[in-house]
């Protein structure tokens, strides 16, 4: 199973995910281990997980913008 990895490996603070392929560190450090239900499992929170790293990105660009009036 191919790896979600995106090769932006940053991890969003607030979240704790990467803002690449959403993915926490535990789960990026036991991916080449994992069986192949762990990574479905996995994969299958990606989704929902994307969305809240751009969430979590935006509300992080507002605060920026606002600092910086």
């Amino acid at each position: 199973m191919k790896s979600p990895c995106t090769n932006i490996c940053v991890i969003d603070r607030p979240t704790g995910l990467c803002v690449g392929c959403g993915r926490s560190l535990s789960e990026i450090g036991e991916w080449a281990s994992a069986i192949p239900e762990r990574k479905q499992q996995i994969l299958s929170a990606l989704p929902e997980r994307m969305l809240a790293v751009r969430k979590s990105q935006q509300v992080m660009a507002a605060k920026g913008k606002s600092k910086s009036r």
